[in-house]
């Protein structure tokens, strides 16, 4: 049986309906289970019961400081390997994000897994193109960042979880694979060229000052939020790789369209 953690998360979620598309049997691990779903909390080990599971998809429990989801990982990954699971796959991040300030806990987990005596496949993720569009921000003028020119390899969330799906669903074909996947690379511009606007670069002090402003964010969020601007803005996260397209065997979802619907998205007066 597979199990798909984080159950309620927008990658896990696709990930299971990609699984129930192709008829394949999954369990849905979450902190905030429903009915239907096994809880599954890596901060509570007494509540890591993987019995029956073969296949575990770790959908990585981010959103937190390094030393809280590598602990996380760790004990998530000692009650695989407690309760008889076979083989993990975990999400992790792309190749060219060795330098983003989350990309830490990543490694460690990829590290742990290696050498934690069960088969694996890791899903080196590159960032979403949901989440791309989502960074630019509106203004009177058009659309505004700190990206610059630079491109990023931006990917559809919904081709992640059909390749998470497709390793999940034969894991022995899959087994010590590191899987860069990863789209085509976007840009601001481009973003905005699509929706009919135009875009206006602002300095990396500029936005990393504006992210320190705003009270909805956590505290390691801005750093890692810049990170992410520096990387695209330099050149460093505009990597290849045909790893997803032969996963999936069939053509990307255009990441462009993609961003450029979420950046639409939030657009004053949408909603």
């Amino acid at each position: 049986m597979i199990m798909v953690t984080g159950a309620n998360g927008q990658l896990a979620s696709l990930t299971l309906a990609e699984l129930g598309e192709r008829d394949v049997p999954a369990l849905a691990g979450s902190r905030t289970p429903t009915s239907a779903q096994r809880h599954l909390d890596f901060d509570d080990p007494a509540t890591l019961d993987l019995t029956g599971v073969s296949t575990l998809v770790l959908v990585s429990a981010g959103y937190a400081e390094d030393d809280q989801v590598i602990a996380r990982h760790r004990t998530l990954l000692d009650a695989a390997g407690r309760d008889g699971v076979a083989h993990v796959v975990y999400t992790s991040l792309t190749s060219a994000g060795d330098h983003l300030g989350f990309a830490l806990a990543h490694r460690a987990t990829e590290q742990m897994i290696k050498t934690g005596g069960l088969a694996w496949t890791i899903l080196r993720n590159g960032l979403y193109a949901e989440l791309f569009g989502a960074l630019l921000a509106w203004t009177p003028d058009g659309l505004e960042s700190a990206f610059g020119t630079g491109a990023l390899s931006a990917v559809a969330r919904a081709d992640l979880a059909a390749a998470a799906a497709v390793v999940a669903s034969e894991p022995t074909a899959h087994v010590g694979k590191v899987y860069d996947v990863v789209g085509d690379p976007i840009t601001a511009g481009g973003i905005a060229d699509r929706l009919g606007v135009a875009h206006h670069t602002i300095g990396l002090g500029e936005y990393r000052t504006r992210l320190l402003g705003e009270p909805n964010l956590l505290p390691f969020q801005p750093p890692m939020l810049a990170s992410i601007a520096t990387g695209v803005r330099h050149g460093f996260l505009d990597n290849t790789s045909p790893d997803l397209m032969r996963l999936l065997d069939r053509p990307l979802t255009d990441p462009l369209t993609v961003a450029a619907d979420a950046t639409a998205a939030t657009r004053p007066g949408t909603h």
